[in-house]
């Protein structure tokens, strides 16, 4: 009954903050406020403002995933993996409290109510690869047309656009929209470009584009930042051959992990005894399933593909 009482107070507190759009960082900062002295001097209000403090942890977690489901246009997606997170923070409590382990609650629910996030983080690295190809192909034709006479920069996208593949194509074909019916100022449309694919070579290209407007011969410098974009595709396929081997053993280290623990039933029961009743057992269980969410947080933050930085 306990359990089923502590279910419902979860899936309440849940609810509330999904039925208010309240975040509970937010929650927590405003909280936090009302508790901490106010400090309302001159002296302290210049330190907070230039006090450029990054999130860390879970707050980037979460800030990480919602601009990633941003980025791939699924926005809508994110209260639904919370609800999903929050279910399976209820089913790794429940797990842990049917192997009578107290030591394995904390770590079961917090393990699994990440997994959906990390699980975000790991695809959109394919994604991420995906854009950044196509990104390749685009820029390179666009160029290519851009270079040959003295087409303009709309002449050339459109010229290229029915050989464009998504989700690079709909950035393109709203850029012709906004500067063919909408803005008839070209940098402006083009400023306007950027913020449809978050990639720093891309943002580049379009920089030495605007730049272009003014002087046409500025038009050289863009192969090479087209290059980048080769010279990226290049190096994080080797980077992808080099992680292969220590993400496969990681993996075959996990299923080893995870199988010993029914093997050592039936190879010696006495030791299967030790491991799930005592409470060296338990602790020893929680250690490893703790070491086992660390590493995945690991695996997804070390197998980003790489970007250039400006």
């Amino acid at each position: 009954m306990t359990i089923l009482i502590t279910i419902a107070f979860l899936l309440a507190i849940t609810g509330s903050f999904i039925l208010l759009s309240l975040s509970p960082f937010s929650f927590l900062e405003g909280l936090a406020e009302y508790v901490r002295p106010r400090n309302t001097t001159l002296k302290s209000r210049i330190a907070k403002s230039r006090k450029n403090k990054q999130p860390k942890g879970l707050k980037l977690l979460f800030i990480e995933t919602k601009e990633i489901l941003r980025i791939t246009g699924k926005s809508g997606q994110f209260t639904a993996l919370c609800i999903l997170s929050m279910f399976l923070f209820v089913v790794g409590a429940m797990i842990a409290i049917t192997m009578k382990n107290s030591f394995l609650v904390p770590v079961l629910a917090v393990g699994f109510a990440l997994l959906p996030f990390y699980f975000v983080k790991l695809t959109a690295g394919r994604h991420k690869k995906q854009i950044n190809t196509e990104l390749e192909t685009a820029l390179s034709i666009i160029t290519t047309s851009y270079l040959r006479g003295k087409n303009t920069i709309i002449r050339a996208i459109e010229e290229n656009q029915p050989y464009l593949n998504p989700p690079v194509a709909e950035v393109f074909r709203g850029f012709l929209l906004q500067a063919k019916l909408i803005n008839s100022n070209t940098k402006e449309a083009l400023e306007g470009l950027k913020a449809g694919i978050d990639n720093s070579v891309f943002h580049e290209w379009v920089d030495a584009v605007i730049a272009c407007q003014d002087d046409y011969n500025l038009k050289n410098i863009l192969p090479p930042i087209v290059a980048k974009l080769s010279d990226m595709r290049v190096v994080s396929a080797e980077l992808d051959l080099l992680l292969f081997e220590p993400v496969k053993e990681y993996i075959t280290m996990v299923v080893l992990l995870l199988g010993s623990i029914p093997l050592m039933y039936f190879l010696n029961q006495e030791w299967y005894h030790t491991l799930m009743f005592t409470d060296f057992g338990k602790i020893l269980l929680a250690i490893c399933a703790g070491m086992i969410f660390v590493s995945v947080a690991a695996v997804a933050k070390h197998t980003r593909p790489i970007e250039y930085k400006r």
